[in-house]
């Protein structure tokens, strides 16, 4: 999907050196990307430590699972 988006200089410049990708669009899409997985993983760990989950994998199955979605 294709999207007009007003980002101050700094902030792309920013998002630039953090992900290592020069061309602007590739370097949001992958910024927005790495925002969402860390943003599911901190409601992934706030739910276990809660209790709301019953959570039996293994860190091995989760790493798996981690680099099999990217």
């Amino acid at each position: 999907m294709r999207i007009t988006v007003d980002i101050d200089d700094n902030t792309l410049k920013s998002v630039i050196k953090e992900t290592g990708i020069k061309k602007k669009s590739p370097a949001l899409q992958k910024a927005v990307q790495e925002y969402c997985l860390s943003a599911r993983k901190k409601r992934f760990i706030s739910c276990v430590l809660e209790g709301k989950t019953d959570y039996s994998s293994t860190n091995e199955e989760l790493e798996k699972a981690e680099y099999d979605s990217n």
